[in-house]
């Protein structure tokens, strides 16, 4: 009896967290122009600066510039799109579905999983375009550096979304929160070592990106994709799976406490 009641339950929390992912996801299909934007951007930085800066800079590693920032552009795809997600909570909140959700038999924890699971779905589509877009500048890939490169997608997407779901959970205007989050995205995205060997810094900005999860993120990329690493794989898997823990917990933690109004 006991066995097939907790059968129940589990079956009752994936069925719940399934419905808040599609929810979700049928939200990103119907915005195409968020699509469009999310991927505009990293092939801006990624033809643009990387041919601009490709033409003058030349990496001691041998790899073409172009390609050196590659994997970089691919953490700034899920940067950005991964940390706005929380400024849905603030549209859900405004128009009282957050309400809704929050009366219903769903716990707290569940929804905040569903929703972050949402953002990992996006971050995954979006880099499957830049992924078959890397190709055509001479990105080869094989087997282990797809799963590979999926599973660091999945780590830092699920990290950031929980960091966007937490400071969207603390504030109540869509003004404040990209305030905000303009002060954790850019220094995410530029001290993560995405556009410049981390070898060679100064003591003082070398320092910053080791508190950067980006970085990590960043690293095990270019490991994966060009073979090129500042640390191990193993201790950048290894420091991601530390932040995506710590922000899902602080995460989950400050999705509890939230005003629902």
């Amino acid at each position: 009896m006991a066995s097939i009641f907790n059968i129940n339950f589990v079956e009752t929390i994936l069925g719940k967290l399934y419905d808040i992912w599609l929810r979700e996801f049928k939200v990103f299909l119907r915005e195409r122009s968020r699509l469009i934007a999310s991927i505009f951007t990293p092939l801006l930085w990624l033809f643009v600066i990387g041919s601009g800066f490709g033409s003058s800079v030349h990496l001691p590693t041998g790899v073409d510039y172009q390609k050196f920032i590659f994997p970089g552009i691919i953490s700034m795809s899920i940067i950005f799109s991964s940390v706005f997600f929380g400024s849905y909570i603030i549209w859900d909140r405004k128009f009282d579905f957050l309400k809704s959700v929050m009366v219903a038999p769903v716990g707290r924890i569940t929804i905040f999983v569903g929703k972050t699971l949402g953002g990992m779905t996006t971050s995954l589509v979006e880099v499957a375009i830049l992924l078959a877009i890397g190709a055509t500048i001479g990105i080869h890939f094989n087997a282990l550096s797809l799963v590979q490169t999926i599973a660091i997608v999945l780590l830092l997407s699920f990290s950031i979304t929980s960091l966007g779901l937490t400071i969207g959970s603390y504030l109540e205007s869509l003004e404040g929160f990209q305030l905000i989050v303009s002060f954790v995205v850019f220094p995410l995205f530029f001290l993560s070592g995405a556009l410049f060997p981390l070898r060679n810094l100064p003591t003082w900005l070398y320092l910053l990106t080791t508190i950067d999860p980006a970085t990590y993120a960043v690293d095990a990329l270019r490991n994966a994709i060009l073979g090129i690493q500042n640390y191990s794989f193993v201790v950048d898997i290894g420091i991601l799976i530390v932040f995506t823990i710590g922000f899902g917990v602080f995460g989950g933690y400050s999705f509890g406490r939230m005003k629902a109004v």
